[in-house]
């Protein structure tokens, strides 16, 4: 009997001590910082948006949506946001299945404010004090510009880091993918 409890106990161990390693792998940023991955449900959390609305992650479950992790001391990010606002927003901004937000990564409201008035941005914008929001998908030290894509169950279906020409294209590309369906 004692033989039997001793074989439980010591397998409960090993498949605990199996799960926690495997929680502390996915854990670990990948090559370019991301700690989230391609498949997994969006880590859920609370928006507040320039205007004072708070959005929830999860309630926009049912929507593609994209994340854009940004700042105004960004130059990648002060490059890239024209194009999101042409070819992504202005597309589908009238589209109830899709939403699109710009986080900006540590920044005070006034200043969140003339960065979209300098960048000539119309897509939502919200707050991350202390870049919280941030280090949910990505090593806090990790830079930006960063865009995750989330399908309609909540699932992260791409991640891009910085601003390259093809990786944005097909970014595009898989947005009105996901749209048609």
């Amino acid at each position: 009997m004692h033989m039997k409890r001793f074989i439980y106990v010591w397998m409960s161990v090993i498949l605990i001590g199996l799960c926690t390693s495997s929680i502390a792998q996915t854990a670990k940023p990948d090559s370019i910082g991301y700690l989230v991955r391609i498949g997994q449900i969006a880590p859920d959390f609370m928006m507040t948006l320039v205007n004072g609305n708070k959005v929830k992650l999860s309630d926009l479950r049912g929507k593609v949506v994209m994340l854009q992790f940004t700042a105004s001391w960004c130059g990648v990010c002060r490059k890239e946001m024209p194009y999101i606002e042409k070819d992504i927003w202005l597309k589908h901004r009238v589209n109830p299945d899709f939403a699109l937000f710009g986080i900006d990564r540590d920044e005070p409201l006034d200043v969140v404010e003339k960065f979209a008035k300098q960048t000539g941005i119309t897509y939502p914008l919200t707050l991350d004090p202390n870049a919280d929001i941030f280090a949910l998908y990505a090593d806090r030290k990790a830079g930006i510009t960063r865009n995750v894509l989330i399908d309609r169950e909540g699932k992260i279906v791409m991640l891009t880091r910085l601003y390259n020409e093809e990786e944005f294209s097909s970014l595009v590309k898989k947005i009105d993918e996901l749209l048609k369906d």
